[in-house]
């Protein structure tokens, strides 16, 4: 990975971007090929135009100014053909690279563990695989090509200016090493305020994704004077950082330029003291003189500008690549194929932990056997959700083991384990597609008619058809046009349709209305029957049908047993709980 310093070149970051040029090589080649092309039309004009002034203009002979003029027009055809076919081409293999890079930073992603996520901000994870990427195709069709080309231009401009007069040659180069210096110092420093620039675009973009997001707790807590200046302070970093950049490039151009101007002025007054004593040097050769060197500090000015391009491609591949460099993803290391689970879960002595410096699990141990439902119970941060999480493999556990059927769950490959199971959570995620998408979560093999047949069957078919177009209600982004109930719903039919051997429900029936929290029981009665569930519970009614309730506190499982058997313990914890909060909802 690049550091963040003043080089001007990381020249490993950028063999491994071409790595992603591989199966496009024909078209790479091609590329360059017009490149060199381009570079020889480039210096055939200002030769022909010294021919045309010579030995056609100053003769004044007719035919050959209709020759050499219809050869420059065929010179420029061809030159206009190849920087079509030379851009169009830079371009597409850019936007080629981009995709392949952008579908494997994805595929990556989807494979982190949730730790990453955690502490990962989603407006910077975005601006990755978004903008970050689309800036590094115009390293191929405006950076990396471009420059190529305009050092092959000036190359070759130079050995053509030597074989005409060493004289001139070397007065135009005596000018040179001042732009080049310049170039230098220029590209150092626009690598680090184009660093500052990218940070500054992704916290940009975190805060506001975060802010819109959270508009409605902005609102109801009249935080909206805050939030604006704070984006007003970030907006202004960001603003600083492109100034940055600008006021390089408002001292380059213009040292550039003045270069120029001085080179065109040499060359007049050495050229004509010389062509007035007749030694060789003619108004041809000066007139192409003029055009070369144009030809010669353009280019070194467009590389300028054109290493702006690969600069800022060069970190936002840096950035990528810090992505995909990362190593967060679950062990898929297991062998073992499951299907049609008997459900039997057993925890053994589980410790984990989020942090390295705080336990969550202290050494739970627990059995489930198969069909059975346990709901588990506890004050908030006790370690319920992390037991589903770990179930899931979400994160990695420290140490103990966690066993599906007698199978250590390390041991079954990742997907074929949580196609086995299915989790309805407290918030409901669902995407900005209908209600059958978010249902069937586009399986081609689960048909709208498969999903009307379960929605009858667990009673949600009715609320459905209530909604405008039925299956095909669009909710919008994250569900917003559903109640938290309707929500709900929609995700144990989700459950349901995967058919799973093993059942969570993470608090699904808390906060919803009374009618949503109806049919929601219904739900459950019918997507448990038959299976192993753990039921993280919220609600009396959940907990009393459960074969076991799992009381958990600080991370130990500090009481289990059936309802009754936890009511009849004097001072035990489930029996407080109960009293304090059961019995209280209960009277309700």
């Amino acid at each position: 990975m690049a550091s963040k310093t003043g080089n001007a070149f990381d020249f490993n970051l950028f063999k491994r971007l071409l790595r992603y040029t591989n199966p496009y090589k024909v078209t790479f080649y091609f590329v360059a090929v017009a490149a060199i092309l381009l570079s020889f039309f480039a210096v055939l004009r200002p030769y022909l135009l010294k021919v045309t002034v010579d030995d056609a203009i100053i003769p004044q002979d007719y035919d050959s100014l209709v020759f050499y003029v219809g050869l420059m027009a065929g010179v420029l055809l061809l030159e206009v053909i190849f920087q079509f076919l030379f851009v169009y081409f830079a371009n597409w293999l850019g936007q080629e690279v981009v995709r392949d890079l952008r579908v494997n930073l994805f595929k990556h992603m989807l494979n982190f563990k949730m730790t990453y996520f955690d502490k990962s901000a989603v407006g910077r994870l975005v601006t990755r695989a978004v903008s970050d990427i689309e800036t590094i195709a115009s390293i191929f069709s405006q950076g990396l090509f471009m420059i190529i080309s305009d050092l092959l231009k000036m190359l070759v401009v130079i050995a053509f200016m030597f074989y005409q007069s060493w004289q001139l040659t070397l007065l135009v180069l005596t000018v040179l090493p001042l732009i080049m210096y310049a170039t230098r110092v220029f590209q150092k420093k626009m690598k680090i305020a184009f660093e500052e620039v990218r940070t500054q675009v992704a916290n940009l973009n975190t805060f506001v994704q975060e802010r819109i997001t959270g508009m409605k707790i902005v609102q109801l807590f009249t935080r909206e004077k805050a939030e604006y200046s704070n984006f007003k302070e970030i907006n202004g970093k960001h603003r600083d950082a492109w100034v940055k950049t600008v006021w390089y490039n408002s001292i380059f151009f213009p040292i550039a330029e003045m270069a120029t101007s001085i080179t065109i002025g040499l060359i007049v007054w050495y050229g004509g003291l010389r062509a007035a004593v007749d030694d060789g040097i003619t108004l041809g050769v000066i007139i192409a003189f003029i055009e070369l060197s144009q030809l010669l500090f353009r280019p070194l000015r467009q590389i300028a500008d054109k290493f702006n391009t690969l600069q800022m491609g060069m970190v936002a591949a840096n950035r990528v690549f810090a992505i995909l460099d990362t190593e967060s993803s679950i062990s898929n290391e297991g062998k073992i194929e499951v299907s049609d689970l008997k459900g039997e879960i057993e925890f053994k002595d589980v410790h984990f932990s989020y942090t390295n410096d705080e336990e969550v699990l202290k050494g739970v141990s627990f059995k489930a056997n198969p069909g059975e439902t346990i709901a588990i119970v506890g004050a908030t941060g006790a370690g319920k959700s992390t037991v589903i999480n770990l179930l899931n493999r979400f994160y990695e556990i420290n140490s103990g083991q966690i066993l599906v059927d007698g199978i250590d769950i390390k041991d079954i490959k990742l997907e074929s384990l949580r196609s086995e199971i299915a989790v309805v959570l407290q918030n409901v995620f669902l995407f900005a597609d209908t209600i059958l998408n978010n249902i069937n979560l586009n399986h081609p093999e689960i048909t709208e008619e498969e999903v009307i047949t379960a929605a009858k069957q667990i009673g949600i078919h009715e609320f459905i058809n209530t909604l405008p177009n039925g299956y095909h209600y669009n909710v919008k982004e994250r569900g917003a046009m559903l109640s938290s109930g309707q929500r709900q719903l929609i995700s144990f039919l989700r459950a349901y349709m995967s058919n799973p051997s093993i059942l969570v429900l993470d608090e699904a029936t808390s906060s919803v209305d009374t009618y949503s929290e109806l049919l929601i029981q219904q739900a459950t009665d019918k997507i448990t029957k038959g299976r192993t569930s753990i039921v993280i519970a919220h609600r009396l009614a959940t907990i009393k049908k459960a074969d076991k309730i799992m009381v958990m506190d600080a991370g130990k499982i500090v009481e289990i047993g059936t309802h009754d058997e936890l009511l009849r313990k004097k001072e035990g914890y489930y029996k407080n709980l109960y009293e304090v909060q059961f019995l209280a909802e209960e009277s309700l």
